[in-house]
């Protein structure tokens, strides 16, 4: 029996998660749920689940996701949110020797130096995410040493054929209506800028103990095909699956087995001369050339682009820059960046909170 925690159980992701927890009762016993604001919803999941234990972060701040990662009554935890307040829980959970469904970028991304010798056998992390989950299956079994380079795919997100002065006028109403996936506003915005993507490769390096060499994007519109592993002998794995994140997620929840995500899913009507692959135009998206920049910078650069991706977004949302100013403003954060590498979670936290509040004062 899976006995699990979810945290960021409300939003998208979260909700994907507990799809899969209804259809199988009897595999899955939900013991504790935590989200952010929406303690109205938090609330309904718990009654129809049986749950005793809930935390709307709201009310009781983070420490709940502390007892939740450490509770001994919990064999796995899943991570569905965004941000990096939930590191130092993912940290205890890894420690603690339980199962993680992780589906928080930054968390590794930030702060992989410190989460990853954390982890105790190759199952224990589980990506989430559908492009890292596609390479995580595709790798399952391979010798990494023979990987040549894996991609993620991309779907373009909604302005995939704009003229970069098209992009300039961009509103936040716009933005937030992606082509294929139905997500939370951060990720959202992160999509259409494929900044989303950009993190996602450094990520995957970190993940996977790849080089910056090894790792790769590629624009798949509608989003079938999730992620691709090319190998030193010339062949080439993919994964490729409606874009549901409850295929995703119950692969990490039953891994290795394998189970239909939910009684609501529907088996694709898929035609494979459709897929198709495009390179992505950093000119238009630069996103993507940014975040390299960061891979190969590596010390305190990664914990600043997400902290500036945050602040930027944010700004995006609120109508004080334009679209293509987040990634303006990003780059602008890193060139001015002078912060020496941070030797702990701590430092590292401290950087994102220098970042934070230095893009702050300027607005």
């Amino acid at each position: 029996m899976i006995n699990l925690g979810v945290i960021g159980a409300t939003g998208s992701v979260g909700s994907s998660i507990m799809s899969v927890c209804e259809a199988w009762p009897d595999k899955i016993h939900v013991e504790a749920l935590a989200a952010d604001k929406n303690s109205e919803k938090l609330s309904a999941l718990a009654k129809k689940f049986n749950v005793k234990k809930i935390f709307p972060y709201e009310l009781t701040g983070y420490n709940g996701l502390e007892e939740i990662a450490t509770d001994k009554n919990i064999n796995h935890v899943a991570f569905a949110a965004s941000g990096t307040k939930t590191i130092k829980a993912l940290c205890s959970a890894l420690k603690a020797g339980k199962n993680v469904s992780l589906a928080n970028k930054e968390s590794i991304v930030a702060a992989g130096k410190w989460v990853m010798p954390l982890i105790k056998n190759s199952e224990q992390l589980r990506p989430l995410d559908s492009e890292h989950n596609a390479i995580w299956q595709c790798l399952h079994g391979e010798d990494k040493n023979f990987v040549k380079k894996i991609f993620l795919t991309a779907s373009g997100g909604p302005f995939r054929n704009f003229s970069y002065e098209q992009l300039k006028n961009v509103t936040p109403e716009q933005a937030l209506h992606h082509p294929v996936w139905h997500m939370g506003p951060k990720i959202t915005i992160d999509s259409a800028t494929l900044m989303n993507k950009g993190i996602e490769l450094i990520e995957a390096m970190i993940l996977f103990g790849l080089e910056e060499n090894q790792v790769d994007a590629l624009i798949s519109p509608g989003s079938f095909v999730h992620g691709l592993v090319e190998f030193n002998d010339g062949s080439v794995k993919m994964l490729a699956a409606e874009p549901d994140m409850k295929l995703p997620a119950a692969s990490c929840l039953f891994w290795p087995e394998r189970f239909f995500p939910s009684s609501d899913f529907k088996k694709p009507a898929y035609d494979l001369h459709d897929i198709k692959f495009e390179i992505i135009d950093t000119k238009k998206f630069p996103a993507i050339k940014i975040a390299r920049e960061v891979m190969k910078k590596k010390g305190a650069y990664p914990a600043v682009l997400i902290a500036a991706d945050e602040i930027a977004v944010d700004l995006f949302l609120k109508g004080k820059i334009s679209f293509t100013g987040i990634t303006d403003l990003i780059e602008e954060a890193l060139n001015a960046c002078s912060l020496p590498e941070p030797q702990s979670l701590e430092e590292m936290i401290e950087c994102m909170n220098i970042t934070r509040q230095s893009i702050k004062q300027k607005f």
